[in-house]
């Protein structure tokens, strides 16, 4: 069973290779993943400077979404629900 799956892997790898890897489907991932490590880093440093003023947003991958996707007003709704609903 393992054989077949490490076969498999091998035969993909060396087609992607060979192929190249289509460019319409790794854009759309890379776009995300740049997205995605801003909203990290936008929460991180808002959670360095709101620890002063007692506000903490967790950093999850939804967390991160948000802020990611949204920019600054996602740091914002994110705090407006902290501060009113939880």
């Amino acid at each position: 069973m393992n054989m077949w799956i490490i076969g498999g892997l091998l035969l993909l790898i060396a087609f992607l290779l060979v192929k190249g890897i289509p460019l319409n489907f790794t854009k759309p991932l890379g776009k995300g993943a740049i997205k995605l490590t801003i909203g990290i880093l936008f929460l991180f440093f808002f959670n360095l400077f709101g620890a002063s003023f007692g506000l903490h947003i967790p950093v999850n991958i939804f967390t991160a979404a948000i802020v990611g996707l949204l920019g600054v007003p996602g740091i914002a709704s994110l705090t407006a629900i902290h501060v009113f609903l939880i």
